[in-house]
């Protein structure tokens, strides 16, 4: 027979508190996103108010010892909620795929080849693009030729040019279908950066033309879309909304913090401090005590996500300061640990609060996640630095698609930058997608 002994047993464990949780969560919030939960605590909590009068003691005063800019409050008028509703059910229309699986249902398809129809359509990306090879999407007993069948049909729905590996492709389908001269092909497959530099008599002589009708077959592919699949898009435009501002005024480096649609908060007039006393109901004393400390908490916690991203941002100025001084191919090698060590935080803290932030600077709008990079040689050049050197050398050569990726590592090594070919072609991959 067994028997259960009792026993003591020793252990430390860390309880969170509600103040240490509400500000965790707080931290990784954008301006966007704080504003909203702003407005649904003051919702939930009748002892918080957002004060109108600007010049009212509040978490949103300035700290003088730090010299922390704060802007003012914007004030932004609410629509009527039953017109936006009803503009955003006139406005909602049929995504990419589902206008091209209604035309594709409309055509007399076998099952099997409105399946592999359907396959095709939805391996396609937002600009009618294929996601994946087409042949990976069947087994080998599908046969290339009835998919090839499928493939023509789908290149036909509207919009025209869909189901194609990128956009030379599609404009050569739209071209195809629409009856364009040969010459329009070639225009696109064989002088195509000969176009973009404008150099149309080169053109005329090579499609054996003159330079007008050169003109005129630039004027025809007007007409055509390179992307197709975008007119049916359902994604909104991605607005960025920066959280602090890094620039110079007067010669002089400063940092703000973006918190013109932040409300000042404070404890409503109605339960301030000995209000509770008078209130004779005992479950209603401590309702209002609890409604009390869970303003007071909220207001500090909003207190605490505020400096802590000012310190992280002004962390990040200084050590980038040749970054924001001279741009940004002089981004140096930077660490989540370095700013921890150096404000004395705990990494996942410096990870919280620049995730999803934009700081906007001389140079334009970056996340604060930009400017933490590795070494990426010995000389401790970062790799967004690197990256923009390679950038800038391509854009220094009018032909600089023909560089090879040996040829820029060689020039990246006469400034101090030794990095192997195959990180060269790495890097400029990455750059072909980012300025796509």
């Amino acid at each position: 027979m067994q028997y259960q002994r009792p026993m003591l047993r020793q252990e430390q464990r860390q309880k969170m508190s509600l103040q240490l949780i509400q500000s965790i969560n707080l931290l990784p919030l954008t301006v966007t996103e704080l504003k909203q939960k702003i407005e649904e605590e003051l919702e939930r909590n009748p002892a918080l108010e957002a004060a109108d009068d600007k010049t009212l003691v509040s978490f949103d005063e300035l700290d003088a010892r730090s010299g922390h800019r704060v802007r003012s409050t914007a004030s932004i008028d609410d629509e009527d909620t039953q017109r936006r509703f009803l503009e955003g059910v006139l406005s909602r229309g049929e995504n990419l795929h589902e206008h091209l699986l209604w035309q594709l249902r409309l055509h007399p398809l076998t099952d099997v080849q409105m399946e592999a129809g359907e396959r095709i359509i939805n391996n396609l990306d937002a600009n009618g693009f294929h996601l994946e090879p087409v042949e990976s999407l069947f087994p080998a007993s599908h046969a290339p030729d009835r998919i090839q069948q499928i493939l023509s049909l789908v290149r036909t729905l509207d919009p025209k040019g869909c189901g194609v590996t990128d956009w030379k492709e599609s404009l050569i389908v739209q071209m195809r279908q629409e009856g364009f001269e040969p010459e329009h092909e070639r225009l696109v497959t064989d002088f195509w950066e000969t176009l973009e530099k404008k150099r149309f008599k080169e053109i005329a002589s090579g499609l054996k033309i003159t330079e007008d009708e050169v003109l005129q077959l630039v004027e025809d592919l007007k007409g055509l879309t390179p992307f197709p699949g975008r007119a049916y898009s359902q994604q909104p435009p991605a607005y960025v909304v920066p959280d602090a501002l890094i620039a110079f005024k007067n010669n002089t480096l400063q940092l703000v913090l973006n918190e013109e649609e932040i409300p000042i908060l404070r404890v409503g007039d109605d339960f301030q401090e000995g209000f509770e006393l008078t209130v004779a109901d005992k479950e209603a004393r401590q309702f209002v005590r609890q409604k009390v400390a869970d303003a007071e908490r909220f207001i500090q916690n909003l207190r605490y996500r505020k400096n802590t991203l000012f310190r992280v941002c002004r962390a990040i100025m200084e050590f980038q300061l040749d970054f924001f001084r001279r741009g940004p191919k002089y981004l140096k090698p930077l660490t989540l640990k370095d700013v921890a060590a150096q404000l004395e935080i705990n990494e996942s803290t410096v990870s919280r609060v620049t995730t999803g932030k934009y700081v906007q600077t001389e140079w334009g709008i970056y996340e604060l996640k930009h400017f933490f990079s590795n070494a990426v040689s010995s000389n401790q050049f970062s790799k967004e630095g690197v990256k923009e050197t390679i950038r800038e050398i391509l854009a220094a050569h009018r032909d600089g698609k023909k560089l090879s990726d040996q040829k820029i590592s060689d020039l990246l090594s006469q400034r101090g930058i030794e990095i192997a070919r195959r990180t060269v072609t790495k890097y400029r991959l990455e750059l072909a997608k980012e300025y796509a």
